[in-house]
């Protein structure tokens, strides 16, 4: 079967609009709350949802989705939770799926049996955050060693073995990106390109970069992929900003802080469903 995200943003071309992409971390409030909300979100207009793995250490993470995390954990999150989680998504939902985690709770997991588990739950990418391109065979390969005295495959068969997953590793390109490594980085991309809207971590801003235009159409001389724009995208006046640029629109911050406020209370859903869809009203 093709991969989800490479179907949603086939008919997203086909209907001549830009997708809209909501960041949520699994487990804030409960991993049970976080289906509701993926559900809201998709019954507001999302095209895809990406779910953040809480971890201790969020490094990209602004101070919103870092708390977050915090309430994830504490809530009792785990990467074995938010698979499950994503599972019982699956039950009622096709929504392309991207967890956007770091490389920890994967190596902690297990590299390889993580991506065999997350594609089997039903996740379509993975975006991890800390996860050079050329690192993935290499870690592939360290992981069987781990667990396994055979003889080694050759880096060139762990790469192989990888792109033949139905798992897309989503890649992250940033403003500060030589144009070389884009290069590469676009040569091996599947799904998506990511780009990063500005320099620093995660977080509304106030305003959207003033090269946004001219470094999206750098990248499109690049590759054929879809682009998604996220970092700081707050309202539904900078997501409609960037959809003129984009093929979709990343935000997550805002609909997090939005969680944070309202996570205890019985309108949550109610709320996020009601900015999510000015959110998507705005990108399509």
């Amino acid at each position: 079967m093709p991969n989800r995200i490479t179907t949603s943003f086939a008919r997203l071309r086909s209907e001549k609009r830009t997708g809209f992409i909501p960041y949520i971390c699994a487990g804030d409030p409960s991993l049970k709350k976080t289906v509701d909300l993926v559900r809201v979100l998709e019954n507001a207009g999302a095209d895809l949802v990406e779910l953040g793995i809480p971890f201790s250490d969020p490094l990209a993470d602004g101070i919103v989705n870092q708390l977050a995390a915090q309430r994830a954990l504490k809530a009792g999150a785990t990467v074995s939770g938010v698979l499950d989680c994503v599972r019982h998504i699956r039950t009622k939902s096709k929504i392309p799926i991207v967890l956007y985690t770091y490389l920890n709770p994967v190596l902690q997991f297990g590299f390889e049996k993580f991506h065999r588990e997350a594609e089997t739950a039903g996740v379509d990418g993975l975006l991890i955050l800390d996860l050079p391109p050329e690192e993935d065979a290499s870690l592939a390969e360290l992981d069987r060693l781990k667990r396994s005295s055979s003889r080694a495959r050759s880096t060139k068969q762990a790469r192989q073995e990888i792109g033949g997953s139905n798992l897309f590793h989503i890649r992250l390109i940033a403003p500060t990106t030589p144009y070389d490594r884009v290069e590469k980085i676009a040569a091996d991309a599947k799904g998506f390109l990511y780009y990063v809207s500005r320099e620093g971590v995660t977080g509304a801003r106030e305003t959207i970069a003033s090269s946004l235009g001219e470094k999206i159409a750098q990248l499109r001389k690049l590759s054929d992929l879809p682009i998604a724009v996220g970092f700081g995208v707050s309202n539904a006046d900078q997501a409609r900003e960037i959809a003129r640029h984009a093929e979709a629109v990343v935000v997550g911050s805002a609909i997090v802080d939005l969680i944070a406020r309202y996570g205890s209370e019985p309108e949550l859903v109610e709320k996020v469903g009601a900015f999510a869809r000015d959110l998507a009203n705005a990108v399509h």
